[in-house]
């Protein structure tokens, strides 16, 4: 995600505001900051790569050693000396003559030979970023001295992009010290403040946003845009935190910034596509590869020994930082392609794509400008001139922004509560609706047993069935599957069976004309199967079928004449087919459920396995189906011919 570059050099902080910081350091701060310093010139120094501890010693050969205001940091060498040679004479009659050092490394510090003072592991490489540190000078230092680092370096540049702070050597009283110190916090904090504060409260919308979504865990959207809003505090508290010379280890403070900015960026794209419901075009998923990629890598280059880091950060700093500035330029077109074009989306969307189409702007303009600190393409180094600036619009736009989505999105999700309260009382109504499709007490004749499994895919659905009672003790049932899905279904299946009731008089066939015509006349669009029999009880089954699948009789899938489903056209006939049971004889009827079931591989179920396994109780085919994995609403029902039992056999 965002972030502030280096440390506060040259360009970094603006003149009028260093005015008023050194107009209260002249106010506030003790008499003793303007007292004796000596500020050791870069000039007197020379460096080598290398490690060797004789180079401590006050007096040796430094003819191939290097000035170090011609050195560049080598990628393949984390180990330097630097030795600079001062005159500290005015620093003797100080009460405790000390040494201030600015170093980005771990380091030792030796004067005239000895060992004054160590800061981090120079095994390891790891170092505090408390970088401004006070050494007192031993008290037998004579006036010309040789002030001798040893240093190991891990880092090349700070995070995200920009210089290190540079060498920087100060003698002086301790007190005096301190206070230069603190002087050095205050004004290398204040461009830090306002992102801060302004990402603290984006902070606490993240939580609110948060809350909306544990609220209702379908809107995805919400958990994006509160995790985005989450990781952004942690970002500018770190800035702060090196500002403020916190003692916290380099380390932590690079895994600081790549861990929140990596699920910040990844988290902001997603949103706007989340939101305007669509899915993620694949050139954003390499936008979004190439601009995050950077983030692994930082993360990745504390882990590693000192010169492997060296070198990789060398890659981030300088290869990789300017491809994943220009890629997040990119990647925050996101919100105009989202939501394009302008002209179909809804009067609610709108607010919200305007909202999120400013935050792209100001995020393509704030990563332009840390793009052009990589001085490609001629282009001039704005980040020099203008981060601060630039980050403080992009800290308080940001924030407008988000406050703006919060608002809309809170109003929209008291908008959903009230629709969801007016679908609960419609699913109520669907309930009633669905004990209609699928009761669950059947009406059977002596000699018959009838065992049913239903289970609909969604809360209602559109398979029906009914067994009834008909003049002369025989057994009808009926059985159908309304084309789609849901209440319409349902609703339609209700029809059929409405329309179905007071016809006893009727044979199966007559039966199915009669319901054509209903559901013809209806002109819903839709079709529906189904499937009608009538037993005797002398065993005599009569069967008229408008397109369903026909049962299984003992196993065996009967043949049948499949017949026209219903509500296709008016002028369709349905004949009729009789066989004769036997007792003992079972029939198991289906839904197109069961055959049309799919593995998690794409596997169907098929007739095969249907067949397989129609001898079985009603709800354990239906189970299996479901396990295999359900599609379609699945309904059974298994009857059971013995007329004997109405005898009392």
């Amino acid at each position: 995600m965002s972030g502030l570059s280096s440390f506060g050099g040259t360009g970094q902080f603006p003149w009028g505001r260093m005015r008023k910081v050194l107009v209260l350091l002249w106010l506030f701060l003790p008499a003793g900051l303007f007292a004796e310093e000596v500020n050791i010139p870069l000039g007197q120094c020379v460096w080598r790569a290398g490690d060797d501890p004789a180079w401590a010693a006050p007096a040796i050969d430094e003819s191939g050693w290097t000035p170090y205001s011609a050195w560049q940091q080598s990628l393949s060498q984390p180990h330097i000396w630097i030795r600079c040679h001062v005159d500290l004479s005015a620093l003797q009659g100080s009460a405790q003559p000390s040494l201030q050092i600015r170093l980005y490394a771990a380091y030792q510090v030796f004067v005239d030979g000895k060992l004054i003072g160590s800061a981090g592991d120079l095994e390891s490489g790891g170092f505090s970023m408390n970088l401004i540190r006070n050494w007192p000078l031993p008290r037998d230092f004579s006036g010309p001295s040789t002030i001798a680092l040893r240093s190991t370096w891990r880092y090349t540049s700070a995070v995200p992009f920009g210089p290190y702070p540079a060498l920087d050597l100060l003698g002086g009283n301790l007190d005096n010290l301190h206070d230069h110190r603190s002087a050095a916090i205050v004004t290398r904090s204040a461009p830090f403040l306002i992102p801060a504060l302004c990402f603290c409260i984006v902070g606490i919308v993240g939580l609110i946003i948060l809350g909306l979504w544990f609220n209702d865990r379908s809107r995805y959207e919400l958990l994006l845009l509160g995790i985005n809003c989450i990781a952004l505090p942690p970002i500018y508290l770190n800035y702060l935190g090196i500002a403020g010379l916190l003692d916290y280890p380099a380390g932590v403070y690079f895994s600081l910034w790549a861990v929140p900015a990596l699920a910040t960026n990844i988290c902001r794209t997603l949103f706007f596509f989340a939101l305007a419901g669509r899915r993620v075009p694949w050139i954003f998923w390499i936008l979004i590869a190439t601009a995050t990629a950077i983030y692994f890598v930082t993360a990745a280059i504390p882990l590693l020994p000192p010169a492997q880091s060296l070198w990789l950060d060398g890659l981030r700093a300088h290869r990789f930082g300017a491809v994943s500035q220009l890629a997040s330029v990119l990647e925050s077109t996101a919100p105009f392609f989202a939501f394009w074009p302008w002209r179909k989306l809804s009067a609610r969307i709108k607010p919200l794509a305007a909202l999120c189409m400013i935050w792209g702007a100001t995020m393509m303009v704030f990563f332009f400008v840390r793009f052009t600190g990589a001085q490609l393409l001629g282009l001039p180094n704005l980040q020099s001139r203008w981060s601060n600036v630039v980050a403080d619009f992009e800290a308080v736009a940001t924030l407008g922004v988000l406050i703006g989505l919060l608002t809309l999105l809170s109003r929209e999700q008291r908008q959903t509560s009230r629709e969801r309260a007016v679908l609960a009382g419609e699913m109520q109504a669907a309930q009633q609706v669905q004990r209609i499709l699928a009761p669950t007490v059947l009406d059977t004749v002596p000699g018959i047993r009838l065992a049913v499994a239903f289970h609909p895919i969604r809360e209602v659905g559109g398979d029906f069935y009914s067994c009834s009672i008909l003049p002369g003790n025989r057994q009808r049932i009926l059985l159908g599957d309304v084309s789609g899905k849901g209440a319409a279904a349902a609703m339609t299946a209700a029809v059929l069976l409405g329309a179905a009731q007071g016809r006893d008089t009727d044979a199966p066939g007559a039966l199915l004309d009669h319901l054509n015509g209903v559901l013809t006349k209806m002109r819903l669009g839709g079709f529906a199967t189904c499937l009608c029999a009538e037993l005797s009880a002398a065993g005599t089954l009569t069967l008229a079928n408008a397109g369903h699948l026909p049962p299984y009789r003992n196993g065996e899938e009967m043949k049948l004449d499949p017949g026209l489903p219903l509500g296709i056209t008016v002028d369709a006939t349905y004949g009729e087919a009789e066989v004769h049971l036997l007792p003992g004889d079972s029939l198991t009827f289906i839904s197109d459920g069961v055959v049309e079931a799919h593995s998690a591989s794409g596997e169907l179920f098929g007739f095969e396995r249907t067949a397989a396994i129609s001898h079985r109780a009603a709800e354990e085919i239906a189970s299996v189906a479901q396990s295999f994995g359900q599609e379609d609403d699945i309904t059974v029902l298994k009857l059971h011919f013995a007329p004997a039992e109405s005898l009392g056999g």
